[in-house]
């Protein structure tokens, strides 16, 4: 898959714009989401066994160990951590994360794609929710999505001069979808890289902080709940971060 060009970030957004913004993974544009019809081809579903795992990925060399971890090795961790480049509608997974705006309503980018083909059930749902929060999260059904779950989370405008801020906001999408994920009684939760579209957060940082959660999730009791956890990229910009950052998180064995 080739790579993406990416759009201009407005100069500053501002947390109440967040209901009319598009989603926060517009770079994400190869999505069709205006329209509910298919593309041919579009209607193929990825199975959970057809992604790789982290496992495996260093076993075909994809992924190279780094010298200093932050996390030692747990060599349970590595069938139960997938990186996937592709459209996450078509994942069939018990559960898919939404980057959302506070609304709830859809926008563009994979928010619009979600709710394009998950068809209008799902707007109708979302909208008995109220809305949430930045750094909330919550759950509707799937609808025409191949997963069997949505998960709507708010991630933060980016902002520079409040980064502690914005990167606590952040790291509550994770927690709170992961949350979500097990009261659910979700088996997997595929996330898509959250506020690193329009809303301007850096990929690097985006991806220590998905990373960073997702292993402490898993190092906790609620961990053993879950068998898989997917990190989704559309660009290979954003599959080789993941790709150099996942061994500082899970290490080879």
């Amino acid at each position: 898959m080739s790579s993406l060009t990416e759009p201009t970030t407005p100069a500053s957004l501002s947390e109440s714009s967040h209901e009319t913004l598009v989603s926060p993974d517009e770079e994400q544009s190869g999505y069709e989401s205006d329209t509910e019809s298919e593309d041919e081809g579009s209607d193929m579903v990825v199975r959970l066994k057809e992604i790789a795992t982290v496992g495996k990925l260093y076993a075909e060399k994809v992924l190279v160990a780094t010298e200093q971890p932050k996390y030692p090795a747990k060599p349970a961790l590595l069938d139960k951590i997938s990186l996937f480049q592709g459209d996450i509608t078509k994942l069939e997974v018990d559960s898919i994360v939404n980057a959302a705006n506070r609304s709830l309503l859809g926008g563009g980018g994979v928010d619009g794609a979600i709710h394009a083909a998950a068809g209008r059930d799902l707007l109708k749902e979302c909208r008995t929710l109220g809305g949430a929060q930045t750094g909330e999260s919550k759950i509707t059904k799937a609808y025409r999505l191949p997963s069997k779950h949505i998960i709507h989370t708010v991630g933060p405008i980016y902002s520079s001069s409040d980064v502690e801020t914005k990167e606590e906001q952040l790291r509550s999408c994770y927690r709170s979808s992961l949350q979500l994920a097990i009261q659910n009684s979700l088996k997997h939760i595929a996330f898509c890289s959250v506020s690193t579209g329009i809303y301007g957060y850096p990929i690097g940082a985006a991806t220590h902080v998905a990373l960073d959660e997702v292993r402490k999730f898993c190092d906790s009791e609620d961990g053993e709940k879950l068998d898989r956890a997917v990190f989704v990229v559309w660009s290979d910009k954003d599959k080789h971060v993941y790709e150099k950052l996942i061994p500082e998180y899970f290490p080879p064995a």
